[in-house]
Order: C-alpha cells, then sequence, then structure tokens
C-alpha cells in the first residue's frame, strides 16, 4: 500500500475518532490537494436470471409506498413484494458500507457526489408549476443529464447501479435520495429522516436547463433559484453548508479545490472560514474563484462569497459558524424539504431514521 493511501486512511481514522473541532483542525494538517483526477466506473449489472421483479405502478397510484410483482417463469404463481423498513436500511448498508471502497476517488470517498446527486436531483423542483424534484429520476436520461450544472454526477450514478441491481425494486428515485442521506450520515452529518415512494418517470418529464444554483453568480441569482423551490435566505444559507464536503473539478463545473479542510466530514467549518480567511481571486486560466491568501489551497465560488456580502445572508453565516449544533439542526431540516419537493407521498407514509454504520 502506497505512502500517500495510507496517509489518507489515516487522516480519515483520525477526522472519526476526536472532537467535531480536533477534527477540522487534525484534518487543516493532514490534507492536501490531489493533483490528479479520479473517475469511477461501476461493473456492468450481471445478467439476470429466470427471477424478475416488475415494479408495479398501479398500487403506487392507489397510494402504496413499494408495491412490487414478484414473478418466476417457473411458476404460475405471483407474489406482491412490499418493501419494510429493515429492506430500505438493508439498502442503506450497502451504500454506507461501500462509501470508501476506492481510496483514489477524490479524497476517498464517495460521500460528496452522492450527496451532490441527491441535491441535483431534487432542486429542479419548482413549486408554480409543480414539476421537477426527487420524483423521477430525470436525469438518468438526456437532456438532463447533460445540464452542464450535472457534470460528473455519472460518476454517482454509476456508483450507485450495483446496488440497483441488488435491490431491483427500489426506484431510481428514492435510491439516489437513500444515497444522500447516506452520504450525510456516514460524513459526521445530522440525522436525516427518509420517506419512501418516490417514482421513476421517463425522458419526457426532463426538466429545463438552469434550474440549479450557477456557482459563478451572486445573491440575486441564488434569491430566484431557491425562491423558486420555496425556500427562504435563512434556508439558502442552511443548503449552502454543504459546501463543507466535497470540491470542484476542472472537468466538470470548471473550478478547482475544496471549500474546507476536512472535505469528507460535515462540520459548520464553511461559515467560519468564510468569515475567518481573507480571500483573495485565483490567478489562474479558469474561471472567477477566490483562493485563502494564507494557504491558496482552499476556495470559494463567487456565489459562496455573496452571502457575506449581503446584509440578510450574512446574518446566518455568522450565526452557524458560531454555532454547529443551529446548523445541523438547521441543516436536517432544509435538507428533509429539499429532499421532498413535489413527492406524492401517501399521507400515513411514515419516515424511517436510517441506523448509521459509522456511528
Amino acid at each position: 500500500m502506497s505512502a500517500p493511501i495510507v496517509s489518507r486512511q489515516l487522516a480519515r481514522a483520525t477526522l472519526r475518532t476526536t472532537a467535531r473541532r480536533t477534527l477540522a483542525t487534525s484534518a487543516r494538517q493532514t490534507f492536501r490537494q490531489h493533483s490528479g483526477r479520479r473517475f469511477y466506473s461501476s461493473e456492468s449489472p450481471k445478467a439476470s436470471s429466470s427471477s424478475t421483479l416488475v415494479y408495479l405502478a398501479g398500487a403506487a397510484v392507489a397510494g402504496a409506498a413499494g408495491f412490487y410483482f414478484y414473478t418466476q417463469s417457473s411458476s404460475a404463481g405471483v407474489k406482491v413484494f412490499n418493501p419494510t423498513k429493515e429492506d430500505y436500511q438493508k439498502v442503506y448498508d450497502e451504500i454506507a458500507k461501500r462509501l470508501e471502497e476506492n481510496d483514489d476517488y477524490d479524497d476517498g470517498s464517495y460521500g460528496p457526489v452522492l450527496l451532490r446527486l441527491a441535491w441535483h436531483a431534487s432542486g429542479t423542483y419548482d413549486k408554480e408549476t409543480g414539476t421537477g424534484g426527487s420524483n423521477g429520476a430525470t436525469m438518468r436520461f438526456a437532456p438532463e443529464g447533460d445540464h452542464g450544472a450535472n457534470a460528473g454526477l455519472k460518476h454517482a450514478r454509476d456508483f450507485l447501479e450495483p446496488v440497483k441491481a441488488k435491490f431491483p425494486w427500489i426506484t431510481y428515485s428514492d435510491l439516489w435520495i437513500i444515497g444522500g442521506i447516506a452520504a450525510i450520515q456516514e460524513m459526521q452529518g445530522p440525522t436525516i429522516p427518509f420517506r419512501p415512494g418516490r417514482q421513476d418517470k421517463d425522458a419526457a418529464a426532463c426538466t429545463p436547463d438552469g434550474r440549479l444554483p450557477d456557482g459563478a453568480k451572486g445573491a440575486d441569482h441564488l434569491r430566484g433559484i431557491f425562491y423558486r423551490m420555496g425556500f427562504n435566505d435563512q434556508e439558502i444559507v442552511a443548503l449552502a453548508g454543504a459546501h463543507a464536503l466535497g470540491r470542484c473539478h476542472p472537468d466538470r463545473s470548471g473550478f478547482d479545490g475544496p471549500w474546507t479542510f476536512s472535505p469528507t466530514v460535515l462540520t459548520n467549518d464553511y461559515y467560519r472560514l468564510l468569515l475567518e480567511e481573507k480571500w483573495q481571486f485565483k490567478k489562474w486560466d479558469g474561471p472567477k474563484q477566490y483562493e485563502d491568501a494564507k494557504t491558496k489551497s482552499l476556495m470559494m465560488l463567487p456565489a459562496d462569497y455573496a452571502l457575506i456580502q449581503d446584509k440578510s445572508f450574512k446574518q446566518w453565516v455568522e450565526k452557524y459558524a458560531k454555532d454547529n449544533d443551529l446548523f445541523f439542526k438547521d441543516f436536517a431540516a432544509v435538507v428533509t424539504k429539499l429532499f421532498e419537493l413535489g413527492v406524492p407521498f401517501k399521507e400515513d407514509t411514515e419516515r424511517i431514521i436510517f441506523n448509521r454504520r459509522n456511528a
């Protein structure tokens, strides 16, 4: 095992076994930029046997969270499969155990890109027309999958294909959201409840380009995007805290670098760094972005910096920078809202709380 791989494994182990503030400090010392771009392609699904799971759409329309026909060519009988909480937990566990299976991917975790997939699948919602949102998983199709804001999310979709093959009864729409929840919880974030019942749609339901935030723009743009979904200023800032995780890639968004020193652990450091570090324009051939003057290893997008330029946004940045518990409480509430936008749940559908693997 190479020294860089060992170093990353030790860094992540340190992050999980120390206090949250120590987490960020330790990560600041051990975290380093990765020069190469990394890709992931899942193996092709194995050929199906004579047993096949076929989704029963009629039952869903009638209000069922998940009913499926189970047919066997060797038998004339038809069984109905109704997923339980335990079945959904198994899906969560399968995702969670694989998050760090490829130590060469980004910072050693697929968590950030899975969260981005769930976010972008949900963030297309339009409250006026009732279109978009996580109900549909229409990013599987062109043109939505090819929208610039979704560049690189094929890695997340490919990562989840083996999970879909193992649990063919689950819809892509529910699977992608469970992936986002697993990412948050396994990266030390707050508990996010899950409500099943999303149904997949075809390419005709693809949303138009331009519904997701553009990192190169400012406060007016952010309000236009998020108000369309039904969010307010406080919720906009709380959702932005997800930028504590992951990094930008020149071959995807065009931007480059992580927002924090601990990109695989969710903390309120995104807000602290926005306020405490001195930010300057990065001198490079890429799009306009900021870098921290001290180490030049962190980045902020113009849309991030707008949060401390706008008075209404900044008050919430300051609150979350001072209080990680408040950030977690508000982040959990607004992410739950985001993931459920536009989903026609049955009224008595209960929310599920998943047990964590990395408790």
